[in-house]
């Protein structure tokens, strides 16, 4: 935050950060299928999880309680951050307590469907924090270690605190999109919407890729080794399903 806000009393503003990657990917054969769901599975297991999230939790400038990691078979991962927004050392007058709804967390969905041969891995991920501290400054961080297509973001603040005066404030920054604490440059690599609720301060942000480089999309395939046909087909394919994941909806059928 660029100046702080002269509060009195208890801050109980929840800030709420949500948000779905999708990655996409072509696999034609039932083996690449499988072999693409194994290499994302180990890419994104619960080690690294927690790694990104213990980064999360120091851009944050919060304090690690508790971590609750778990693999799961045939695949995805959880990984859960209990946090504290203060000092945890007590001073001699005092005593320091935590608010159990502030956490980070992250769970893994790689799944694939034969028909479509196309691959998907999804991740949603929640920030939530208690009191001054935004979620917010994570944004491009999670954004490039998930190295996604599709975004979908919530931020939502509820609650109040009150300033010296006793004037309730129900929001404590100011805020017009999401797309404000994102980097102009990852911006430009994405279309954006945004979906907008002032009165409530809710904010919802869209993003979709622009530019598809089909080798991207190939998993243990070299695009040059394709017809221009199929090199097509597969990535109209592909745009389709990024586009329908993007609208909610179910666009092409």
């Amino acid at each position: 935050m660029e100046s702080k806000l002269t509060l009195y009393g208890f801050n109980n503003l929840t800030k709420s950060l949500s948000f779905n990657i999708y990655d996409v990917c072509y696999a034609k054969t039932t083996r690449e299928q499988k072999d693409y769901i194994a290499y994302i599975d180990e890419q994104f297991n619960s080690e690294r999880l927690t790694h990104i999230l213990t980064v999360c939790t120091e851009m944050i400038g919060a304090h690690i309680l508790s971590i609750s990691k778990q693999d799961y078979e045939p695949q995805g991962a959880s990984v859960t951050i209990l946090i504290a927004e203060s000092s945890l050392q007590p001073t001699a007058n005092s005593i320091t307590a935590h608010l159990d709804k502030s956490h980070v967390t992250v769970h893994t969905y790689p799944e694939f469907h034969p028909e479509t041969s196309i691959a998907t891995f999804r991740a949603d991920i929640d920030v939530s924090t208690c009191g001054e501290i935004t979620p917010l400054s994570t944004l491009d961080y999670l954004i490039s270690s998930f190295d996604s297509d599709i975004i979908t973001m919530d931020y939502r603040i509820r609650g109040f605190t009150r300033n010296v005066a006793g004037e309730k404030l129900f929001i404590d920054h100011d805020i017009t999109s999401i797309q404000d604490y994102i980097n102009e440059k990852t911006l430009r690599r994405y279309d954006a919407v945004d979906i907008n609720v002032y009165q409530a301060n809710m904010f919802h942000t869209k993003m979709l890729i622009k530019e598809m480089d089909l080798q991207n999309y190939l998993f243990n395939t070299d695009a040059y080794e394709l017809p221009p046909e199929l090199r097509l087909e597969i990535s109209g394919n592909l745009r389709r399903e990024m586009i329908e994941i993007f609208s909610g909806r179910n666009v092409y059928r």
